[in-house]
C-alpha cells in the first residue's frame, strides 16, 4: 500500500513548489551544496558556466547550474540544525515524493550533499585558515532524538563514553548528544590529502552551548576544556560549528550521502580569530565543486 502524504505534513505552494524552499523538483540536482549564508550562494554559483533557476525565500536561497558538466544546486540553509531539519526533508522530498500524487516515487534518487561553512578549532592542528571535513558529528541539537531509527545510524558507544566523560549532572541543563559518522566515500574525496579529519560538535547555539561567557555565567565553565582534552579510540574533537550533526544524521536515515567541510575563522584553544575570510573561503568552494 503507498503512503500518502496530506496537505499538512508536505506543503506544497500553488506554483507546484516545496513550501520553505520555493524549489520545484525539476530543479534539483543529484549533487548539492549547503551553505549557511544565503550570499554565499551567489559565490558559489559565480563559478558555475550557466544557471537554471534561482529563487529565494526567506533565508533559504538556491541555484542550479553547471559547473565543468556536472550539474549541481547549491542551496543556503541560514543557522542551525533547526534550518537543516528544514532543507533536508524538504530536499529529500523533492527528489522521493511524487508532487502530483503525494505519494513515494517506485525508484529511491540518491543525493550526495557537502555542507562548506565556517567553525572555531579546538586543537592545535586546527589553527585559523585550517579546513576540517567533519568525519563524526556529536550533535548537542537533540534532533536526531526526535526520528526512529538513530540508535541504528549512531555511534552509541562514543555517545556513551563522551557523554560520561562531560560528567553533566545535578542541575545542569545538559544535552542528549548523539554521534554520527559522515558518508565515508565522500568524505574521503572530499578531504582528500590536504584537510584534517575531525570530529565535529555540532552546538545549539553560538555562545554558551559553544561555552562562550558574555554576561550570563556558563552552566559548566569547564566544558570547553574538558572537551579539548576528551578522547576516544584515538579521536579527539576538532571543532564547534552547528549544521553539521543533523545533515549527517538526517542523509544515514534517509539513504543520501553527505559530509561537512569548514574553514577554521577561530581557534578557542589560543583565542585568536579572523573576519577577514572571504577569499580563502572561495578557495575552500572550489576545491569542493572540483571534488563533488
Amino acid at each position: 500500500m503507498k503512503t500518502y502524504f496530506p496537505p499538512s505534513e508536505l506543503i506544497i505552494n500553488d506554483d507546484g513548489s516545496v513550501f520553505h524552499l520555493h524549489v520545484k523538483p525539476e530543479w534539483l540536482a543529484d549533487k548539492i551544496i549547503l551553505v549557511g549564508d544565503p550570499g554565499r550562494v551567489s559565490l558559489v554559483a559565480s563559478h558555475f558556466e550557466n544557471r537554471e533557476c534561482e529563487v529565494e525565500s526567506r533565508e533559504f536561497k538556491t541555484i542550479t547550474g553547471t559547473y565543468q558538466g556536472k550539474r549541481v544546486t547549491v542551496v543556503s540553509t541560514g543557522i542551525g540544525c533547526d534550518n537543516i531539519d528544514i532543507v533536508m526533508n524538504e530536499l529529500d522530498a523533492l527528489a522521493n515524493i511524487n508532487f502530483r500524487t503525494r505519494e513515494v516515487h517506485p525508484f529511491f534518487r540518491q543525493l550526495e550533499i557537502v555542507r562548506i561553512g565556517t567553525c572555531g578549532g579546538l586543537q592545535p592542528n586546527t589553527p585559523v585558515g585550517t579546513f576540517v571535513c567533519s568525519q563524526k558529528s556529536i550533535g548537542f541539537d537533540g534532533l536526531l532524538n526526535f526520528y526512529a531509527g538513530r540508535n541504528d545510524v549512531c555511534d552509541l558507544s562514543f555517545e556513551q563514553t563522551f557523554l560520561s566523560y562531560m560528567n553533566w549532572s545535578g542541575n545542569l541543563c545538559a544535552p542528549a548528544p548523539y554521534v554520527i559518522n559522515a558518508d565515508e566515500k565522500l568524505t574521503d574525496r572530499i578531504a582528500g590529502e590536504d584537510m584534517v579529519r575531525g570530529v565535529t560538535i555540532s552546538a545549539n547555539g553560538f555562545f554558551g552551548p559553544q561555552g562562550r561567557e558574555l554576561r550570563i555565567p556558563l552552566a559548566d565553565p569547564n566544558q570547553n576544556s574538558k572537551i579539548e582534552s576528551f578522547e576516544y579510540n584515538g579521536f579527539k574533537i576538532t571543532n564547534f560549528e552547528m549544521e553539521s550533526s543533523a545533515l549527517a544524521g538526517l542523509s544515514r536515515l534517509m539513504g543520501h550521502r553527505a559530509t561537512t567541510v569548514c574553514m577554521v575563522i577561530a581557534n578557542r584553544l589560543i583565542k585568536e580569530a579572523d573576519t577577514n575570510y572571504k577569499n580563502t573561503i572561495d578557495t575552500l568552494i572550489k576545491i569542493v565543486l572540483d571534488r563533488i
